[in-house]
């Protein structure tokens, strides 16, 4: 029987970077649930968004699902442990399997992101994540300021665009280089395949942590 993994975005183009790293996987259906609204009241400062992820958690649930997959970094930073503690699932975040990677690594590294919302989340995860495992990390968060607005927009073409740009101008640094969002992956492995420099992006460590999560 097909294991279901529910997966829990905050924009709807995450869904095609899922649907495409499970392709070939015919053990695993995927149910995508999206709700942007609760980045939009992050960049407000809104209160109380914690009780609103965990009743979206216990919404996925209630379909069944054998795991919940969370692709947004403020959807995971709101969640508190205590909460994950007494699901009956597991619950998946997409940072750690990232996070792991970044740490694994002994040199200067910058992280891109185009979206500024989701940069204090994130890298307060990060360095409790490497102090956890004992370890520092070299690190920069860089944003692309004025690129999220495209992808929002609908305007794909235009925001890889953005992201190539300065992935190249970042290059000539030789720095390690990741991006931290999933709508900046295409852009990521567009750079990778015509320059060869590696780029790292949350989907690369992913697939086999959900792979041996759902066994």
């Amino acid at each position: 029987m097909r294991k279901k993994l529910g997966c829990l975005h905050a924009h709807y183009s995450n869904i095609e970077y899922i649907e495409q790293a499970f392709q070939s996987d015919e053990d695993i259906e995927i149910i995508h649930f999206v709700d942007p609204g609760v980045i939009k009241h992050v960049s407000k400062g809104s209160n109380d968004l914690a009780h609103k992820v965990k009743e979206q958690i216990e919404w996925i649930i209630s379909c069944d699902v054998d795991a919940i997959l969370i692709t947004c970094t403020n959807y995971i930073a709101l969640l508190k442990d205590e909460t994950l503690s007494n699901l009956p699932i597991p619950i998946i975040k997409i940072d750690e399997p990232y996070f792991e990677s970044i740490c694994s690594k002994h040199q200067p590294q910058t992280i891109l992101f185009t979206n500024p919302a989701t940069v204090e989340g994130t890298m307060a995860r990060l360095h409790q994540y490497a102090k956890h495992q004992g370890i520092s990390v070299d690190v920069v968060a860089k944003v692309i300021e004025h690129t999220f607005d495209l992808i929002m927009q609908g305007k794909k073409e235009a925001y890889d665009e953005v992201i190539l740009r300065t992935l190249h101008t970042l290059s000539a640094e030789q720095k390690s280089i990741s991006v931290a969002q999933l709508s900046m992956v295409d852009a990521a492995q567009q750079f990778e395949d015509h320059t060869r420099i590696k780029i790292l992006h949350p989907l690369k460590p992913l697939v086999n942590i959900v792979k041996s999560t759902m066994k």
